[in-house]
């Protein structure tokens, strides 16, 4: 039989890593890897998604395209292991951690003040498949828009 220190080694803590509360800091693991190179707006458009299977891209209409990355802007700033990276008055990078084994996604939003759309592509750094996270990211920004 274990002993009761052992136990409560092998048991609650990594209970506790798993359920403690944190930003991207406090993953068990970070395996982060490069950022895309082809981060930000060419050609006015943000890049297309390499793959499917660890990216997804989106574009909404929308009456006013930097009043709406501004109140996205708002939105994202608000999300445990979210951080902005650089914010222009028409582009945002930001990095999401996950909070388990610390992956990163680079989040890309574009106001397109000429086509009166906001352009998304969230894309992850590492692996062949993001099991949908980055879709959903995509999804939860577009309903917050109305587009849901």
């Amino acid at each position: 039989m274990l002993p009761l220190r052992r136990f409560l080694g092998l048991v609650l803590l990594p209970l506790f890593l798993l359920l403690a509360p944190a930003g991207a800091q406090a993953s068990l693991f970070h395996l982060g890897g490069p950022p895309p190179v082809d981060l930000g707006v060419q050609a006015g458009s943000l890049a297309p998604c390499p793959s499917p299977a660890h990216c997804a891209s989106a574009s909404w209409s929308v009456a006013d395209p930097s009043a709406a990355l501004a109140s996205v802007s708002h939105l994202l700033g608000e999300q445990d292991g979210l951080a902005i990276e650089e914010q222009t008055p028409s582009y945002i990078h930001a990095t999401a951690t996950s909070r388990l084994f610390g992956f990163v996604d680079d989040l890309e939003l574009y106001a397109d003040q000429a086509g009166g759309r906001l352009q998304a592509r969230s894309i992850s750094r590492l692996g062949d498949s993001d099991l949908g996270v980055n879709g959903r990211r995509l999804g939860q920004i577009g309903a917050a828009l109305g587009h849901g």
